[in-house]
């Protein structure tokens, strides 16, 4: 049985210049959260302390990346007294510096994310000129010195009859209901929490923080501050130190010296695109050898430094299927969370010479064709489903089958055969 298609996340309307002249702007699957980030807030202890211990904040737990869950559809939340176990009653009472001289190589912490506040509900908490509820997410994976501690908080969160989602794309995930707040459209816009966008931020970054126990300068562990949001290498370390004592000195560090290089987050952009035909009457597909039979989507590829978008469109095309393409435009972008990937979704047109398929460059797509529009129409209606999923109802075999409208990949071809214009629900 196929997953269920969660709602879209839809803009709130506006009568701008731009929307007149080039159509709505589209939000894509794991976009759209209402959280305000408040991002230059996270290196403010005071804030952090004060966001962590009001009664109102929530929590989100994961456990090797998979999130808490009422069901596959809906995120769950525990307050505080779960995760104080683990984290202690103000993991953010401490500075930044004296987290640095207080390092220990040999105890391990968990990651707690500040993720945002959602400013639409009331909820009392105050700090300065910004309220709202607080949200966290908060790593519970036992590791280490902390295995015992964690298994508890994940035994105390399932007491509340509540599970963690198995699997690894978690895309049935609800996008916002309603209309997204848009800051400077209509802020106040009404709509529930978006689980799909939440739970790729803190996938995101966990997994980052996962990925990035050593310091790239200088192979020495690293130290997650800033609420997730970045990793130091500290000077010094108490591991091995007897109580009382002066902590080591570590070896020397680039991050230490001159303009400083620490780590924060990486995004990786990668380009997806729809290459139509020269006369607009095909659409160019792939398919790799792992995917299902019929199985294609549009074809894509990461970007390289030193190259614009529209650059990296023309040489993944040409490099995986031989096609050369003219004039790009871009479409919209989506946030992948696998591991931290900036789908960017763009509008290709090949040109009238250089329509011939040849696969002999980059050995990547096992096949790769043109499609009548009418034939990739039909199957957005009757062949879209997960790669592990079986085909839909109403899908015949031997038909052309498609991403689901959770992935960029099927909302570019729902553009495009909708008229290159803002994708619309199936």
């Amino acid at each position: 049985m196929a997953a269920p298609i969660p709602d879209l996340p839809i803009l709130a309307e506006d009568d701008s210049m731009l929307t007149r002249k080039f159509g709505r702007e589209v939000a894509n699957y794991f976009s759209g959260s209402p959280l305000n980030r408040v991002s230059f807030l996270r290196g403010d202890h005071g804030f952090l302390s004060s966001a962590f211990s009001h009664p109102t904040a929530s929590f989100l737990l994961m456990e090797n990346l998979s999130p808490l869950a009422q069901d596959p559809t809906k995120l769950a939340y525990v307050e505080k007294s779960i995760v104080e176990p683990l984290t202690g009653s103000d993991p953010f009472k401490k500075t930044e510096e004296e987290l640095l001289k207080e390092f220990n190589s040999d105890v391990a912490f968990p990651v707690i994310l500040f993720l945002g506040i959602d400013e639409k509900k009331k909820s009392g908490f105050e700090y300065k000129d910004y309220r709202g509820a607080p949200y966290f997410a908060v790593d519970v994976t036992p590791k280490g010195s902390i295995t015992e501690v964690a298994k508890g908080v994940i035994e105390a969160a399932k007491a509340k009859g509540v599970s963690f989602l198995p699997g690894t794309r978690h895309i049935t995930l609800n996008a916002p209901e309603g209309e997204i707040p848009w800051f400077f459209v209509q802020k106040t816009t009404p709509a529930d929490i978006g689980a799909a966008a939440i739970y790729a931020q803190a996938r995101a970054l966990l997994d980052w923080n996962a990925r990035n126990p050593f310091c790239g300068g200088c192979g020495q562990k690293t130290l997650s501050v800033n609420a997730g949001m970045k990793r130091t290498c500290p000077p010094t370390d108490l591991a091995g130190v007897p109580e009382g004592g002066a902590p080591k000195e570590r070896g020397p560090c680039p991050t230490r010296h001159g303009v400083s290089n620490l780590c924060f987050p990486r995004t990786d952009p990668t380009m997806i695109v729809a290459v139509v035909s020269a006369d607009g009457t095909k659409m160019l597909l792939g398919r790799q050898k792992r995917w299902p039979p019929y199985w294609y989507s549009t074809l894509a590829g990461f970007l390289e430094p030193g190259e614009s978008i529209e650059e990296a469109v023309r040489r993944e095309v040409w490099e995986e299927s031989g096609v050369t393409v003219g004039r790009v435009v871009i479409h919209s972008s989506q946030p992948w969370p696998y591991p931290a990937n900036l789908m960017i979704g763009a509008i290709g047109q090949a040109t009238t010479e250089g329509e011939t398929i040849n696969l002999g460059n980059d050995p990547e797509l096992e096949s790769a064709k043109w499609f009548p529009m009418e034939e990739v129409r039909d199957a957005l209606l009757t062949g879209t489903s997960g790669l592990g999923e079986a085909a839909p109802e109403g899908y015949k075999e031997g038909g052309l089958r498609l991403p689901p409208q959770t992935a960029i990949a099927n909302r570019l071809m729902d553009a495009v055969t909708g008229g290159f214009l803002a994708a619309s629900k199936i």
